[in-house]
């Protein structure tokens, strides 16, 4: 367990978990202590035990994408804690579940944690629905971008042309912003969308043919874990 982030008005817990190195993630709104968890899986106890640790009621679930890696949490903190589900409306209708009654929403949405406005993108790509969650400088990308890399694409739901789309609108971000992703498959846990267009070789292309080849046929026989970042080539 780490905290990733802290301000005045918020911090995030982040922990590893799972044979995947699935990182999951606690929000916390200081001023009412309202938290939500995102894409809670593997070691549920873990997760409540850190929110029991830090007197934390969690009020919301937030989920960037319904792979069984991400959501098989979901059910345990459900018994343990009277918490508002959220997802992208096209997640719920790839998903085809409905646990939890829960609140779907569109791009651009505002879940409000306490003080806190947490805005949900929509960036498909990995999944029709996959989505990421903003926190003023901070987003937590899920399956949509990782430090040095982005999700497959070759999965049920996948498209690398709409993945292709997404990077290019998220390249355009606040330098500054902090990623947060969905697993450790990096030599860092975090890095800046800075650093990410000139280190992340998924967001050196113009083409987006070249980039469907290489994100479907290449990027798995030329690179292994832990990724590093390679530069742009001028």
């Amino acid at each position: 367990m780490s905290r990733v982030a802290a301000t005045n008005s918020y911090y995030i817990e982040a922990l590893e978990l799972g044979p995947m190195e699935n990182f999951i993630y606690l929000i916390v709104d200081r001023e009412t202590g309202r938290t939500a968890v995102v894409d809670p899986a593997w070691d549920a106890p873990a997760i409540l035990q850190l929110a029991k640790e830090q007197g934390l009621a969690i009020s919301d679930i937030l989920l960037t994408h319904s792979h069984h890696d991400h959501i098989n949490g979901i059910e345990a903190v459900l018994a343990e804690h009277d918490a508002q589900l959220h997802l992208l409306k096209p997640e719920a209708e790839f998903w085809g579940r409905q646990l939890g009654k829960p609140q779907l929403h569109h791009g651009g949405d505002i879940i409000p944690l306490g003080k806190t406005d947490i805005e949900v993108m929509h960036t498909p790509g990995h999944t029709p629905g996959s989505s990421c969650y903003h926190i003023h400088d901070h987003l937590i990308t899920g399956d949509t971008m990782f430090v040095w890399g982005c999700g497959r694409c070759d999965l049920a739901g996948g498209d690398p042309e709409v993945m292709y789309d997404t990077l290019k609108k998220m390249e355009k971000m606040p330098g500054e912003t902090v990623i947060l992703p969905g697993h450790n498959y990096a030599d860092r846990r975090t890095s800046s969308i800075a650093e990410q267009r000139e280190g992340n070789p998924f967001m050196h292309f113009d083409d987006r043919d070249a980039f469907v080849e290489y994100r479907m046929h290449l990027h798995d026989k030329v690179r292994e874990e832990p990724y590093h970042a390679e530069p742009r080539v001028k």
